[in-house]
């Protein structure tokens, strides 16, 4: 038998809080898993992804990322996490970068806290009836924002603005109706917020079997509104802080900026909470 050791770390920790944030498991050498067996501890850790390094000749790591169901091209709170457990392994610094099966992502790190660079974004207007969007929601057709769009900067999620923090906060997603919104790559995932306070809130969903789930906090999604904020033509440099998690129970933070050159970066403090092995 095989000994494989990981790490629990938590990612967009609000305040550093220990149990705050998107919990991530890292498993620090995976040469010895194939995809098969990578996919099934996914499934036996249970959380919303868990991550792999691997050697890479193109970055200082690789990293391949699995929800409990499907292998992932990109995610927001893994390449933070995975990046910070790269650093502790002695694989990078402060900077460093990771190969995904999306490309090659840059990160950086000012102590505890990770920024990671999206890739340059990509956007597609929504088809359906703004109706249709907001029976999805539970919501009315008037809480409905300006403009939403299918976004792209790792992964194509759907953004929807809303018109108020309270409409953020009523959110009651229909799993019928979010399972024929599906993105590019065949994936049904919302994420909605409104300015809230000095800042933003947050909420993304997904489906699992007949259920819809919410994560605490989605590094993609906050990517994607970068993304968004460039189609809407928003003025450069742009800077949200931004709260989820709230509805889930782990209150996180997450922190987006759209500087002047276009470049979307998404950034958030990890902790590592513990460590492991697993004998396969």
């Amino acid at each position: 038998m095989a000994a494989f050791s990981y790490r629990i770390v938590n990612v967009f920790t609000q305040g550093r809080a220990t149990l705050s944030g998107n919990p991530l498991c890292v498993f620090e050498r995976a040469q010895g898993l194939d995809a098969v067996r990578m996919q099934a501890l996914a499934l036996q850790f249970n959380l919303s992804e868990t991550s792999f390094i691997l050697p890479s000749e193109r970055a200082n790591a690789a990293a391949r990322i699995f929800t409990p169901r499907y292998e992932m091209r990109f995610a927001g709170h893994p390449t933070l996490g995975t990046a910070h457990v790269c650093r502790a392994l002695g694989l990078g610094g402060d900077r460093m970068t990771l190969e995904l099966p999306a490309g090659v992502i840059a990160v950086r790190a000012t102590g505890e806290r990770w920024t990671l660079q999206a890739k340059a974004p990509e956007w597609r207007e929504v088809t359906e009836p703004r109706l249709t969007l907001a029976a999805m929601l539970g919501l009315e057709e008037r809480d409905l924002g300006e403009r939403p769009l299918w976004v792209n900067a790792g992964v194509e999620q759907l953004i929807v603005p809303l018109a108020s923090e309270a409409a953020v906060r009523r959110v009651n997603v229909r799993a019928d109706l979010l399972a024929q919104l599906r993105s590019a790559d065949g994936h049904s995932q919302v994420y909605v917020f409104a300015p809230a306070g000095s800042g933003l809130l947050g909420r993304f969903f997904f489906p699992q079997g007949r259920a819809v789930l919410e994560d605490p906090a989605t590094g993609s999604a906050t990517a994607n509104l970068g993304g968004w904020c460039l189609a809407t033509g928003r003025t450069l440099p742009c800077e949200f802080d931004i709260a989820q998690g709230e509805y889930t129970g782990r209150p996180s933070a997450l922190r987006l900026r759209v500087d002047e050159e276009r470049n979307v970066l998404v950034s958030g403090d990890v902790i590592e909470l513990g460590r492991g092995s697993i004998s396969l």
